[in-house]
């Protein structure tokens, strides 16, 4: 009897075994290796999207630029944001790439003020005789657009990047502007 049990489960255990071993061949027939894939272009293992934000990127254009992007270069710039009332702008000292301080100083203020339904995605920079022009990409998924903004969002905004530009002196800006796909923001 003792013999007849243990014949059964060394059996059982062949069997389960097989199975086990059968299902991960099944499992593994849907997927080829690159070497028995014909067009070696092809990606066997489907791979998982990374995961998004809910605040995007915020990135400048590109303008024709001869600077190098690596740059581990920085400088001090002050960076001007709101109170938690809107009355007044509080300055900081931040470090920003040397390449281009300023581009990065406008991109940190956006990165702070992009909220769920309000985004920004891109920006451009342009300076002449002593006038920025900033112009402005909400982002495709942004629900609220500049004008829907409150006084109080406006100030944090604007007036941040505005009194950001104008107050550092290396930057020699008398005036800043700003756009929306080239059409003027009116504040």
């Amino acid at each position: 009897m003792y013999n007849y049990k243990r014949a059964i489960l060394s059996l059982f255990l062949v069997v389960f075994c097989t199975l086990i071993s059968s299902c991960d061949a099944n499992n593994n027939a849907n997927y080829s290796t690159p070497e028995t894939t014909p067009n070696n272009n092809i990606n066997p293992i489907p791979q998982k999207e990374p995961e998004k934000s809910p605040i995007p990127t915020i990135k400048p254009f590109l303008n024709n630029s001869h600077s190098k992007p690596n740059s581990k270069k920085t400088s001090n710039v002050t960076l001007y944001t709101s109170d938690a009332q809107c009355q007044e702008l509080i300055a900081k000292k931040v470090q920003v790439s040397a390449v281009k301080p300023m581009n990065e100083a406008i991109g940190k203020i956006f990165k702070e003020q992009n909220t769920a339904d309000f985004s920004v995605s891109g920006y451009r920079v342009n300076k002449k005789n002593g006038i920025v022009i900033v112009d402005i990409r909400l982002s495709p998924e942004s629900k609220r657009q500049v004008s829907s903004l409150s006084s109080c969002e406006q100030f944090a905004l604007f007036s941040s990047i505005r009194k950001t530009l104008i107050s550092n002196a290396q930057w020699k800006i008398k005036e800043v502007r700003f756009t929306e796909r080239g059409e003027d923001i009116m504040l």
